[in-house]
């Protein structure tokens, strides 16, 4: 896929590069004074959070280690199918651990719900949310994110690890796809 065609495929730029480092940079101060003096254990959720959690993590002044998780409640279509399925699950032990979930984006937070009922019952020391990105009017489920990086209206976005059917996921801002790019609706 060329650069004309990665970026024929948005129609607007939702969130710009400088905007995305530096809000990453004030989540990272922020996150660094709350969980000053305690180890920190960051959970990615693969794929989509890889870029946010690599970038949050070089602005930490605290320890930390990092796990990831991989969960899947969309396939191919661009609505959580409400069925979550775990497909890569923690290596690390988080019983009385300070546990920090990154999530790329909570949407209906049918799936974050899913995850943090499941990390729950492990008893980690204490259990909280950082998204990059949140869209509060499709959500279902009202889940207790501690830290965002920027509310979003309904749309569907692309790019800084977000993707569409495994693509998009390298442009270095946040787009809008385009709906032509969409498969039709049954």
């Amino acid at each position: 896929m060329s650069a004309t065609e990665l970026e024929r495929a948005v129609t607007e730029v939702l969130i710009e590069p400088e905007a995305l480092q530096h809000r990453v940079a004030e989540l990272g101060e922020e996150i660094s004074g709350d969980y000053a003096g305690r180890d920190l254990l960051l959970v990615g959720v693969l794929k989509g959070a890889v870029f946010f959690m690599a970038d949050l993590m070089r602005h930490l002044t605290i320890p930390c280690e990092i796990d990831f998780m991989a969960i899947s409640s969309y396939g191919d279509s661009t609505d959580s199918s409400g069925v979550v399925r775990i497909l890569k699950d923690l290596d690390i032990n988080i019983e009385g651990r300070h546990v920090l979930v990154v999530e790329d984006i909570i949407d209906s937070g049918l799936t974050l719900s899913y995850l943090i009922r499941n990390l729950e019952a492990r008893e980690p020391a204490s259990l909280e949310i950082c998204a990059l990105m949140t869209k509060p009017e499709r959500r279902e489920i009202d889940v207790p994110v501690r830290y965002v990086g920027f509310e979003i209206p309904n749309r569907f976005v692309i790019g800084y690890g977000l993707d569409f059917a495994e693509r998009y996921r390298n442009l270095p801002y946040v787009g809008v796809l385009d709906p032509a790019q969409l498969p039709a609706g049954p």
